[in-house]
């Protein structure tokens, strides 16, 4: 029987849930996510967890904050002047955003909290600071 390895394109399902249970992300209600084991393009976890599953197999797959998106870091916490802002910007509270750093590069932001003078932006991956569960059920090696 086939079992997924490094370098092979998998189709999976997946349903991801913080420590209290709450669902995050899922598949399991569209298509199967495919990609392939060790590219980088998953959480290197991820796709260490796939390998050796055979095809129909599920699993869970638990993944520290450390190892997913990192600690979340206050220092990527912001104030940002509305008087810097496009007229007639009015960002909502949990509104996220793609803002550009000064190099040039995007860095996608998530408004915390809004006043008369700012608004409070935190730069963290949405997932920072949270330990992550996986099911997966590894559908096909393509």
């Amino acid at each position: 029987m086939a079992v997924a390895k490094e370098g092979d394109t998998v189709r999976v399902h997946y349903t991801g849930r913080f420590e209290d249970g709450t669902v995050f992300d899922t598949s399991e209600d569209g298509a199967s996510m495919e990609f392939k084991i060790g590219t980088g393009e998953l959480l290197k976890a991820f796709e260490q967890g796939v390998i050796g599953m055979a095809i129909g197999e599920s699993k869970t797959i638990f993944i520290p904050a450390a190892e997913a998106y990192g600690p979340r870091n206050n220092d990527m916490v912001f104030e940002f002047d509305r008087s810097r802002a496009p007229e007639n910007f009015d960002a909502e509270i949990g509104q996220q955003l793609q803002m550009y750093r000064a190099d040039g590069k995007p860095v996608n932001i998530t408004v915390i909290a809004k006043s008369e003078k700012s608004f409070t932006m935190d730069c963290n991956h949405a997932l920072a600071g949270k330990d992550l569960t996986f099911d997966v059920r590894l559908e096909e090696i393509l």
